[in-house]
């Protein structure tokens, strides 16, 4: 009867630390999540603001930009380079970068992915782009950076034809 009784209370014991560690793991999921989604917010932040160096320090050393419609940028160095020139020609243009709300994404250990949609306005409000990206995360010193990130427009791709001649 003894053997009975510390049989169950050891399975109880057991039951109520499984449980227990599916809600921390759980809230330390949500929290990782959390924190990856914050990085986005400072990208957006960033571009709003024309602040490449900002924008390229959420990036990883070696990490890849995969932009639409052009070459990848591999590194810092290459991806700074590449925004400093996409934020100068939005601020010219006066666009504004947004996303939009209910991101997905995920963690395991030091890796993690964001994805979602976005939306680029004129000054006058008027929507300009929509589309869709993704991002992957390496968790370095505590912070997350990206280490591949992409994006792409739900619109046609730009016309590869040549501009008709103007009627005569």
């Amino acid at each position: 009867m003894k053997t009975l009784r510390k049989a169950t209370h050891l399975f109880g014991l057991a039951v109520v630390l499984v449980v227990g560690s599916i809600t921390s793991s759980a809230a330390d999921l949500a929290a990782e999540v959390a924190a990856i989604h914050a990085v986005d917010d400072v990208w957006v932040k960033a571009f709003n603001a024309g602040d490449a160096a900002t924008m390229a320090a959420q990036y990883e050393e070696h990490a890849v930009l995969l932009p639409p419609g052009a070459p990848a940028a591999h590194g810092q160095a290459a991806i700074h380079a590449f925004f400093a020139k996409m934020v100068q020609a939005a601020a010219k243009d006066g666009l504004a970068f947004s996303l939009r709300t209910k991101p997905a994404g995920g963690a395991r250990g030091d890796m993690g992915w964001s994805s979602g949609t976005y939306v680029l306005k004129d000054k006058a409000g008027h929507v300009i782009d929509t589309g869709k990206y993704l991002s992957v995360s390496k968790k370095k010193d505590g912070k997350w950076l990206y280490v591949r990130d992409t994006w792409n427009s739900d619109g046609p791709p730009a016309s590869t034809e040549p501009a008709a001649p103007p009627k005569k």
